[in-house]
């Protein structure tokens, strides 16, 4: 009878089990159904896996149905991007590791977590570097410069090939932060990355270093009273129902770099290969460009619903560039650091993109 029991305790778990992880799977089918493709991937002689653990609502996550859509076009419905956002495969590092084995093909990966393969990619996560749209473009736009950049996983048998964006790093407090004094008395909410961590010790503040799923309830127990992060994710994630006030310091900008396996590139056609790699290019070109008008818009309907944005005065973030440079110095060793694979072989990269970007 004991037997029995535990035999039908355990069937009612894994019944329970399996009808959570069903409902959770038709959920986030279903939370994908206006992104569907209008076309049948069904006779695509070549499939592509992509993922990205953020919602398409973000111009630069939508990127990955752009890019799948203008494929399929370009080579005449030979190359499919099963483009795979909110998290659907797991977390970035656990999808990081599937892209090396090439269990799949892509990732648009966060700039932070991009760093555990290709500490060079660390550099546009340095404080008030790339710290600008204008910035942005022109680092884009040195072919030198950035091709150094995105062969920062090369060795990993990896290649990036382009990024796109999704706005500028500030701080969602829910008590104002109209300067330095009061941005110390506030438990920050940062990515579990080292470079976050070190940058706001260095500025003197409280970092407290969270897993995104766990925010919402941080935020509204008081475990955590502000927020690092872009005032676009914020807002669409709702964070300002919260955390009412908003300090644009524009310390950094939110990246995906598209990477991909590049063994499955070089199995590819020459031709399909050229323009598989012409086409992410176009539509990450094309999509940053939406960028800056996406983030205004949001930040026109969070001010509608009660959202204050406050400016940290320049002095202030003088002071904030000036504790930013031990940051600079415990990583430039990773990001200048060259491996065979590279064709670029520059002394000091951190300082080129430093001085290209003052320029």
């Amino acid at each position: 009878m004991m037997k029995f029991r535990l035999s039908s305790s355990l069937l009612l778990v894994l019944t329970v089990a399996a009808l959570m992880l069903i409902g959770s799977g038709l959920a986030m089918a279903s939370s994908l159904d206006k992104w569907k493709p209008d076309f049948d991937p069904s006779g695509a002689k070549y499939k592509c896996i992509v993922s990205n653990v953020s919602t398409p609502a973000l111009v630069g996550t939508h990127a990955g149905f752009e890019m799948r859509d203008e494929l399929w076009k370009r080579t005449n419905g030979q190359i499919y991007i099963d483009f795979k956002p909110l998290s659907i495969l797991g977390g970035e590092v656990e999808v990081l590791n599937m892209l090396q084995m090439g269990a799949i093909q892509g990732m648009g990966v966060s700039s932070v977590a991009s760093t555990n393969l290709g500490p060079r990619f660390g550099i546009v996560n340095l404080p008030f570097l790339v710290d600008s749209f204008e910035k942005l473009d022109k680092f884009t736009s040195n072919e030198k410069l950035y091709g150094h950049f995105l062969n920062a996983m090369d060795h990993q048998g990896i290649t990036g090939l382009d990024i796109t964006g999704y706005g500028h790093y500030g701080w969602a407090t829910t008590v104002p932060v109209r300067n330095i004094a009061d941005a110390k008395k506030v438990k920050f909410r940062t990515a579990e990355a080292a470079v976050n961590q070190l940058s706001y010790r260095n500025w003197g503040f409280n970092p407290v270093a969270m897993p995104w799923p766990d925010v919402p309830v941080a935020l509204k127990q008081g475990v955590i009273t502000g927020l690092d992060h872009t005032l676009a994710v914020c807002y669409l994630t709702k964070k300002f129902e919260v955390a009412k006030y908003f300090t644009e310091i524009n310390y950094a900008q939110g990246l995906f770099i598209w990477i991909f396996n590049k063994a499955w590139l070089a199995s590819l056609p020459e031709d399909l290969r050229q323009t598989f790699i012409a086409t992410v290019h176009d539509v990450a070109a094309e999509n940053r460009k939406r960028t800056a008008v996406w983030e205004a818009e949001n930040k026109v309907a969070a001010q509608g619903e009660g959202v204050e944005f406050i400016q940290l005065p320049e002095a202030e973030i003088e002071i904030l560039k000036d504790q930013s440079q031990p940051t600079y110095e415990k990583y430039a060793e990773e990001i200048n650091r060259l491996y065979p694979g590279d064709t670029y072989r520059p002394d000091n990269f951190l300082k080129e993109v430093q001085d290209f970007l003052s320029e």
